[in-house]
């Protein structure tokens, strides 16, 4: 186990850990128009660039680490780095697939500098950096085209390729853990899960690595079909320090995922969901205070040891979470009986 990884665990021995909330909500509060993504650097680019959230790291790094530094006088122990995109399949909206190693670079970087910050006004409570590498724009597991089923638009060792670049920027910029975030497609998160892996081995690193998976709707199924439990199995061989879920619902309906991961997780709990479901508007309207009554629920029924936000929440939204949860004791590590497990869409236990 790395030193880093020692650290979360004492301290998750300790207290539920809370994880920061939405980038994209806070920077949408920010109005950006399209000189303001392009900024001095890429003012003359071919295509438009407004909406390439993880561009500002390189074009306006205040409004990112401001945003940091909010959460983490929010109360968040980890912080997540503005690289949900930050892939070359997903840069290719943009023509910008050689900028990659930059913005995650960049984004490590100023995440980096507001959790030091940070730690240094409280050194006894460590804040953390979680190096950010999302679903892509692209699934290997699904056709997009409901004419050809057989289809793909991407395969394992093109998603290995983009995950390996992106990784080892994180790592450059000095991350503390690696988060494989909102994984809706198992495979893709295997494609993930290797790159990292050839990665640690190339650079003689390893650092702790989180996994977050995404049940997409009422179904209780990821994307790609499978169930929490099945989804658990596939990916429990990463042996990441923490396991969860994330984004699509609000935490009243991913309550009793979270509690299903609870039960066969063998490692730490994370989940960051939803401020509820989106209006016809696209805005969340979940107020800070009705989130943190569902997540003290939660930490009292002792489901969770990492929590956060995702969509819709903010600043506000982790502070009331912090509150509800402060004194509250984490989950404790269930004893996981030895057996065949095995999954495809659901899970196989013998």
């Amino acid at each position: 186990m790395t030193d880093t990884a020692k650290l979360l665990h004492q301290h998750a021995a300790k207290r539920i850990l809370l994880l920061d909330g939405a980038m994209g909500t806070m920077i949408q509060t920010h109005k950006l128009d399209e000189a303001d993504y392009r900024g001095e650097q890429y003012k003359d680019w071919h295509c438009d660039l407004k909406g390439n959230n993880d561009l500002l790291a390189v074009t306006q790094p205040k409004i990112i680490k401001d945003i940091h530094l909010a959460y983490l006088h929010a109360g968040a122990d980890i912080i997540e780095t503005n690289t949900f995109n930050a892939t070359t399949i997903s840069m290719a909206d943009y023509d910008m697939q050689d900028e990659v190693e930059l913005i995650n670079l960049c984004a490590a970087k100023l995440a980096r500098e507001a959790a030091d910050e940070v730690t240094a006004l409280n050194p006894q409570r460590p804040r953390f950096v979680a190096g950010v590498l999302g679903p892509t724009s692209r699934t290997a597991s699904i056709s997009p085209d409901v004419n050809d089923p057989g289809y793909r638009n991407v395969d394992f060792d093109e998603l290995v390729t983009t995950y390996k670049q992106a990784t080892k920027a994180l790592i450059k910029g000095k991350v503390d853990i690696i988060l494989l975030e909102t994984i809706f497609d198992t495979l893709n998160a295997k494609a993930a899960a290797f790159a990292v892996d050839e990665v640690f081995e190339e650079l003689d690193v390893r650092l702790p690595v989180m996994v977050s998976g995404t049940i997409t709707d009422a179904s209780g199924r990821t994307l790609s079909g499978q169930t929490t439990e099945a989804f658990y199995y596939s990916l429990r061989h990463v042996n990441p320090i923490a396991f969860g879920l994330n984004c699509a619902l609000g935490p009243d309906l991913l309550r009793q995922y979270v509690a299903e991961l609870s039960r066969v997780s063998e490692f730490l709990v994370s989940a960051h969901p939803n401020a509820g479901l989106p209006n016809e508007f696209g805005e969340y309207d979940m107020q800070p205070d009705e989130m943190a009554e569902h997540v003290k629920e939660w930490a009292r029924s002792g489901l969770v040891n990492i929590v956060g936000g995702c969509c819709g929440s903010t600043p506000e939204h982790i502070k009331a979470i912090s509150d509800v949860i402060d004194g509250v004791s984490p989950r404790k590590l269930p004893q996981i009986d030895v057996k065949l497990r095995l999954s495809g869409l659901e899970p196989f236990v013998h």
